[in-house]
């Protein structure tokens, strides 16, 4: 595999922020720290449907958003539907056929959100906050509902692309505002899938669409806009925005098939970089001062990887693709800037709906056909190159790590445990027994872990 490495030396990189100390809260989609978490013995690392399972409960509808929690309070939405004929998922990469695998929805829905209980997994309340048959079409391995909620201990913010609904909610279920931000089709039909970030007061809201791609900031305590940014992409991201706060500046970076944008407060351009692939689904996450941003549709011809440090300006590509295809050699024209930000890249080395995981000092790929790959987080330098988990599993869910341990969650529910470091060792596998794609929560020493059609609290018994 073809690397290139620019500027190592002199780059003055920080050492990576400390993984969430308390273990009350996982606030956001991959946690304050992108799955990586504190070590904490009371954290298991077997289970199955029996085996150290706190509670498990039924979970209506059809939806892949992750759960968040804050103290005893465990969050997750879900859109349910009046039909009984609804197209259900099956796992796997498949031929899409010729409506790219997109699907309608037969019935009506209702868009829930849910408060359950930490301890004891009772349904602390549930709101309904729109009822409809949805306009859009969906992949047929998408739901209605797989944004993740994101919260800041006074309210809990969801976002439903589907329905062009934006809402909070405070923590005894009441709603506070909602605004209607649109509801737009994706170029290839398949919903929405991108998450709200939330910072300083202000909820972020991105939106790639065929209409009008758009960036919004709100404000967390009305709903009302502080700014909302047009945006010249092709159609489909789904991609969270990330809130990164550097050694020089906060800015939100957004990934996306047409290219990288990295704002300002104000939703001005910082930076951009080009050279994404097909679809871009995995969000961007922050390690040791660095920004790591890929993106990659299999069999695509730019698969890449990049790890960006802070101050960056302008266009900072490096990989550019030629709109008339491939030309020879790899990856057809590429551009080199003399001064480009861009630490370590790799063109084939990305991931279709995984997110990478920095674990350590090792940034980990799990490849969707099952596949880990190991790197040095700071560098780029190659630790093992793929390994296989196991034949016929297919992968969606973003990896976690804890306690010295990487954890990958297959879509047919199966957790495989492997040994963190540089030498790739499986431990065990964890079954459920159903199929899975929404990346779990940890915290307080507990994995919320949530399948097709349950939720489980998993956590030591003995």
């Amino acid at each position: 595999m073809k690397r290139i490495l620019i500027g190592i030396l002199g780059i003055g990189v920080l050492l990576a922020p400390a993984p969430d100390a308390a273990g009350q809260h996982w606030p956001q989609f991959r946690g304050l720290n992108a799955g990586s978490v504190a070590d904490d013995p009371a954290l298991p690392d077997r289970w199955s449907e029996t085996e150290n399972i706190a509670w498990k409960i039924d979970m209506p509808g059809l939806s892949w958003s992750s759960p968040i929690v804050w103290g005893d309070h465990i969050f997750v939405t879900t859109a349910v539907s009046a039909a009984d004929d609804e197209v259900q998922p099956i796992p796997g990469l498949y031929d899409p056929g010729e409506h790219n695998g997109s699907v309608p929805a037969n019935g009506e829905h209702r868009w829930l959100v849910y408060d359950i209980d930490f301890e004891t997994g009772a349904v602390r309340w549930v709101r309904e906050l729109h009822r409809a048959v949805p306009d859009i079409t969906r992949h047929l391995k998408n739901s209605y509902a797989s944004e993740t909620p994101v919260t800041d201990g006074e309210r809990v913010y969801v976002y439903f692309g589907a329905i062009g609904l934006v809402a909070a909610l405070d923590f005894e279920g009441e709603e506070v505002w909602r605004r209607d931000v649109g509801t737009f089709n994706t170029m290839q039909a398949m919903a929405t899938a991108s998450s709200p970030a939330l910072h300083d007061g202000r909820l972020y809201v991105l939106n790639d669409n065929t209409t009008q791609s758009f960036f919004t900031a709100l404000d967390a305590a009305t709903g009302e806009d502080v700014w909302r940014v047009e945006r010249d992409e092709p159609g489909h991201t789904w991609s969270t925005p990330l809130v990164w706060e550097n050694s020089l500046r906060t800015e939100i970076v957004t990934a996306a098939t047409g290219r990288v944008r990295s704002y300002d407060l104000d939703g001005e351009v910082l930076w951009e970089l080009g050279g994404m692939s097909l679809l871009t689904t995995p969000s961007p996450f922050t390690s040791h001062g660095l920004v790591y941003i890929s993106s990659g549709y299999p069999g695509g011809a730019l698969r890449p990887v990049y790890a960006i440090q802070p101050g960056a300006a302008g266009d900072i590509s490096i990989y550019q693709e030629v709109a008339s295809g491939l030309q020879e050699g790899f990856p057809g024209s590429r551009t080199y800037s003399q001064d480009s930000h861009v630490v370590w890249a790799y063109p084939l080395l990305g991931t279709y709906n995984t997110t990478a995981l920095v674990y350590g000092d090792i940034y980990y790929t799990l490849l969707d056909r099952g596949f880990l790959l190991a790197h040095d987080a700071a560098t780029g330098e190659e630790i093992y190159g793929r390994r296989r988990l196991e034949i016929g599993n297919g992968f969606t869910a973003s990896p976690w790590g804890y306690n010295g341990k990487i954890f990958l969650l297959s879509e047919d529910g199966d957790t495989f445990v492997v040994k963190a470091g540089p030498e790739f060792e499986i431990l065990h596998k964890n079954p459920l027994n159903e199929m899975a794609l929404a990346t779990p929560a940890v915290a307080r020493g507990s994995v919320i872990l949530r399948t097709q059609s349950k939720l489980y609290r998993i956590a030591r018994t003995e």
